[in-house]
Parts: C-alpha cells; sequence; structure tokens
C-alpha cells in the first residue's frame, strides 16, 4: 500500500514577527511529531509535525532546532494529498513568501524542518504558530507554541559527519526499464566559503528509503564556473540606500555526475555531499580508460573500444570488446573518419567538413570514472562564415556515444551543400540498413549489397533512428535521435527540402540534408544559409551485435527505449540563512508590478 502525506507544499515558511512584540504564548497542540529519514516526497533529514489548530486561520509558523530557528521550513495543507514515494508536485521558493503573503486557512497543518540530525542525539524542537485574522501582522494575532525533545535512533545509518552540508536529487525512472549504474548529471550551485575544492571534497551517496541505507557512488565534479562580484550595498550619492538586501551573492557552479540505481518506475534519492575542506581525494575505479593525446584519443569503455582522428579528432574506428575481429572504419575517401559533418559545400571554395579540421583551433577533454568529454570547435576549414563544434560523450559500460553537433552561420553564405549528422562506413562492413519509416508507419529494411551506386534512400528529418548492420557479421550501429532543432536569430532559417539520407559508392553512409541542392534535380542551384542560423542535434551512436531469433534492428529499439526516456531529476535543496526574507526586483521601466489590487503582495511595504 503506497504511504501518503497529505499536504501542499508551501516551502520555506517564514515567520515575520515583526517589529511588534510577541505576546503571551499560549499551548500548541502538536498531535504527532517524529525525527525522520529522506524519502523523494521529502528528500532530506527532517522533522515531520502534525499541528491541530483551535480554527482555520491564517498563520505564520516558526520551528527552532536546539534553540536556532530553521530556514528551511515547509508548511503543508491538509486536504491535499502527495505520494511520499514520488518527488512533490509543488513548491513555494524564498522568493514566493518574499514577494507575498500566504493568505491561506490552516485549521490542522503539518510541518517539515530541514534538520540533519545524527543518530542517539537529542533535539528540542519549538514550534511557535501565529494565528492572524488577515495577512498583514496585528497586535491582536495569536500566538500558540510548544516545545518537544525528540532523540534519533541509534542505530541510523548516515554517512560522515565531516561533510557539513548536502543537497539532495530525486531520481525518477519513466520508461519501466531497471537502470543500473546508470550516468546521471546535475548542474548545482554553491556558496564559495562552502566550496573549498568541489572535485576534492564532493562525494555522493544514495539513500534507500525501504531500509534507510547510505552506500557511497562514484562521481565526478567538472565544469567550474565562479562568479565572484559581490552586490555593491553602498548608499547612492545622497546617502540614500539603493537597496535593503542583496540582489545576489557570489556563486561556484558545478556539474555533478555520478552512476545511479535506480528500478523500474521508481523514485530514488541521491544526496551531493559538500563543505569539507579536509576531505582527501577520492579515487573511483570505473571500466571508462583514456589513452594518448587529444585529437586522437582512445577510449574503453569496457563495453566500446574508440578511436578519434589523429588530426580531426572525430570517429575513426569503433569495435565491441567482446567482438574485436569485426571493427568498423571508413579510410576510403580524404580524411577517412567515420564521422564527417557539420559541413558546407560553396563553390569555388572546396567542401569542407568538421572532419576536415588538421586540427581544430579548439580543443579539450573532460576525463573521469563517470564521463568522458572530448570536445572540439573552430570554423569550418576555409569558411570562416560557419563556426562549427563536435562533442563526444563516453560513459562506463555501455556500447554508445552520445554525439551533439552544432553549426552557426555567422555571415550569409550560398552553397549546394549544407549538411550535418553524417555517419561513413566502408561499404563492405554493412550488408542491411534498416530505420523507421514515419509516413509508412513500419520499420523498412533494405539490403545495400543491392543498391545501385549513389542511389538515395530518403527518410524524415525527424527519423527516430537508422541503423547498418551485417547479416555475415552480426555487427551493427545505429543513430538514435535524441534532439534536433534549427533556428535562427538575425534570419528565419531557410532550408531546402530538409530530409536524412543513406547512400553508397566505395562507402556506405547516412547523412542530414539541410539544404542539398547537389542532390536535387538542379545540382547548380545555389541556397543561402543565412547569418545568424543555427543548428544542433544530438544522436547517441550504438554498436550492437545481432541475435538469433529476433529482428536485426532489435537491439536498436531496446537501446532507444532508454536513451529517449532518461532519469528525470529533481533538485532539492536547504534554504541558506544568508537568505533574505524580502525581495527587491530590478524592472526595465516604471510601471505597475500586477500586484496593486492583490492584498497579499508586498512589492508595497
Amino acid at each position: 500500500m503506497k504511504q501518503k502525506i497529505s499536504f501542499l507544499i508551501l516551502a520555506f515558511v517564514l515567520f515575520a514577527m515583526g517589529s511588534q512584540a510577541k505576546k503571551e504564548e499560549a499551548q500548541l497542540s502538536i498531535k504527532s511529531i517524529n525525527l525522520d529519514y529522506p524519502c523523494p516526497a521529502i528528500p532530506f533529514y527532517h522533522f515531520f509535525a502534525e499541528l491541530e489548530l483551535p480554527e482555520a486561520s491564517i498563520i505564520e509558523v516558526e520551528a527552532e532546532v536546539n534553540g536556532k530557528v530553521l530556514r528551511s521550513t515547509d508548511l503543508y495543507r491538509e486536504k491535499d494529498v502527495i505520494e511520499k514515494e514520488y518527488p512533490p508536485l509543488s513548491h513555494r521558493p524564498p522568493s514566493g513568501y518574499g514577494l507575498s503573503h500566504d493568505a491561506t486557512l490552516y485549521k490542522n497543518p503539518n510541518v517539515v524542518g530541514w534538520v540533519k540530525w545524527e543518530p542517539g542525539k537529542k533535539y528540542n524542537i519549538k514550534l511557535t504558530v501565529r494565528m492572524k485574522e488577515g495577512v498583514e501582522n496585528s497586535s491582536d494575532d495569536k500566538f500558540l507554541s510548544q516545545t518537544v525533545t525528540l532523540t534519533s535512533p541509534n542505530d541510523a545509518k548516515i554517512f560522515d559527519t565531516a561533510w557539513k552540508n548536502y543537497k539532495s536529487v530525486v531520481l525518477s525512472e519513466t520508461a519501466g526499464i531497471d537502470r543500473k549504474s546508470e550516468a546521471v548529471e546535475a548542474v548545482v550551485a554553491f556558496y564559495p566559503d562552502e566550496a573549498f575544492d568541489l572535485k576534492r571534497e564532493v562525494r555522493v551517496v544514495e539513500f534507500d528509503s525501504k531500509i534507510h541505507a547510505v552506500k557511497e557512488v562514484p562521481c565526478q565534479v567538472y565544469d567550474l564556473q565562479k562568479y565572484t562580484e559581490e552586490d555593491d550595498m553602498a548608499p547612492d550619492e545622497n546617502g540614500n540606500p539603493t537597496h535593503a538586501v542583496p540582489l545576489w551573492f557570489p556563486t561556484l557552479s558545478a556539474r555533478v555526475a555520478f552512476l545511479a540505481d535506480v528500478p523500474a518506475n521508481t523514485s530514488k534519492v541521491y544526496l551531493i555531499y559538500y563543505n569539507n575542506d579536509k576531505a582527501l581525494t577520492k579515487v573511483y575505479n570505473s571500466n571508462l580508460k583514456v589513452q594518448g593525446e587529444m585529437p586522437g584519443i582512445s577510449i574503453d569503455n569496457g563495453a566500446l573500444t574508440v578511436s578519434l582522428h589523429n588530426n580531426s579528432g572525430h570517429l575513426d574506428q569503433l569495435m565491441l570488446k567482446d567482438r574485436p575481429d569485426f571493427p568498423l572504419f571508413h579510410r576510403m575517401e580524404t580524411n577517412g573518419a567515420v564521422h564527417w559533418n557539420p559541413g558546407i559545400y560553396s563553390p569555388p571554395r572546396p567542401w569542407t567538413h568538421t572532419a576536415d579540421w588538421n586540427p581544430p583551433k579548439n580543443i579539450n577533454l573532460i576525463s573521469g570514472p563517470v564521463v568522458t568529454v572530448a570536445e572540439l570547435w573552430d570554423n569550418l576549414r576555409d569558411i570562416p562564415e560557419v563556426d562549427a563544434s563536435v562533442r563526444y560523450e563516453f560513459h562506463p559500460d555501455v556500447p554508445y556515444i552520445i554525439t551533439t553537433t552544432n553549426m552557426r552561420i555567422n555571415e550569409t553564405i550560398n552553397c549546394i551543400a549544407l549538411r550535418n549528422g553524417e555517419v561513413v562506413f566502408k561499404r563492405e562492413l554493412m550488408t542491411h540498413a534498416a530505420w523507421f519509416d514515419a509516413v509508412r508507419n513500419k520499420v523498412i529494411t533494405y539490403d545495400v549489397t543491392d543498391m545501385p551506386d549513389l542511389t538515395d534512400l530518403k527518410m524524415e528529418d525527424d527519423v527516430p533512428w537508422i541503423s547498418f548492420y551485417n547479416k555475415d557479421t552480426h555487427i551493427g550501429f545505429a543513430g538514435i535521435q535524441l534532439s534536433y532543432a534549427n533556428t535562427g536569430i538575425e534570419s528565419r532559417e531557410r532550408l531546402l527540402n530538409p530530409y536524412m539520407y543513406i547512400t553508397g559508392g566505395p562507402w556506405i553512409y547516412w547523412a542530414r540534408a539541410l539544404s542539398l541542392p547537389f542532390l536535387s534535380s538542379n545540382m547548380q542551384q545555389m541556397v543561402p544559409a543565412m547569418k545568424g542560423n543555427f543548428f544542433t542535434e544530438k544522436w547517441a551512436y550504438l554498436v550492437f551485435e545481432t541475435k538469433d531469433g529476433e529482428e536485426p534492428y532489435q537491439p536498436v529499439l531496446d537501446w532507444k527505449k532508454r536513451l529517449t526516456h532518461p532519469l528525470k531529476i529533481h533538485l532539492v535543496e536547504e534554504v541558506d540563512n544568508r537568505v533574505s526574507k524580502s525581495v527587491q526586483e530590478i524592472y526595465i521601466d516604471e510601471g505597475k508590478s500586477g500586484w496593486e489590487e492583490r492584498e497579499t503582495g508586498k512589492h508595497q511595504e
């Protein structure tokens, strides 16, 4: 039977007593109160209290734990229901309370407070309720309070208390697939005085809400960005204050990647611990290994071995680890890479592709136990009007590579070919192609050994997947389309009949035609790629093995279901004491705020 908590989250309840003296407090009726563990609905260590008020009222609630007022307190309404095993549906942030009064009438509210309790310790919790007749504070307001002492479980398993803070991440699985060691990434923000060396000190802990067990999992911190400028709170030239509270604080943000286990159709809590200046560097072992120097590195992730081209850094050879006798490669035309585009043909200048970089001006490698990222960007060779980038992401123990390609048109350029998403192999390596045809609403399989040279097989530009495979070696390669977008700033995108296609010669390849007069009936017409246009797409490139007794492309369908339904991420953070209780916004023009006729607004205070 599902556990349920009855509430509507109205997070971060501020108990603003104002300048009025607190009246004598009467006894508050607490029906129940306990210290509890993280769960998806409340993914942090906390107390949970059920209150009973003498009558329905607008209220403010304050919680003190061992004499310290909590900033991170949530107020729940009894009539609304949320299931404990799922993330909360609603949340009222500090800015919400800073900009608007809560005019809800509460009779039997529930209160939750973020308490980083430790095993076997006592906690004095004082709850105070201010009962109000209106949204504004009044001398007629009634105060109810009660203090209780709770002892946390002696046998509770928690993470090392040397780490002073943590953030919560709730992961939810929605495709009905058990996830094992699935790579997850979240961008997380920190205050600089609580983040001494994030790469050294961050730990990620899996929390099992059923048995209350904690387990550290491999993690990786990278792509740190720091904004150090502080808000200038000095008065203006006349000595008048410019604003009452800081508009911002210095902030450090980073990507935190980790490996997660989430059973099918469930949610699970992970805790990101930080703020331990004495933490030692932790080395996590995984099957993700990198050899060589960029751009021509080799990657072994336990399932695949991949080589990047020595000049361009593009995919050059791929091989399943347990089928080393059947590598996949191209090496037939010019640079010989497997992955070719973005690219353009604007005669009289030559065809140029990102695979022709030798090398690109910008190269970046991020290597770790959870993710290895190879990034390359530059203008296309001999085409300064067009910038492009290629990014490969590798994770341990999976037979795919996440590939993102982008192209930006800096100045309008006329072309005979504007393409993206091209993958090329030596023709003898593949016997068949398969893809899902949206028009016919079925999977098409095609014997490419019987296909005349330079005959194009066309498919929709948003085709969900394409594959090549060899019926004799049982090795295949697929592209699973994860995202695709074309847009523009200065100019609307201008594409001539965009589509995907397969064609063959000494090689066999698929590619995206954005504008491709070269393969049209009038191959010498020039179509402009407009200034400000931007083209982006993301694919999972999968190497797979066909199995007897099932369709050769079945592994592609299985991986597509998983890759197009990544784990959903819900980040929950404690409200820091430095967060202001009021909000000041800067508007670009003077005028109405929209709150003038609404009594709950605080904009005029």
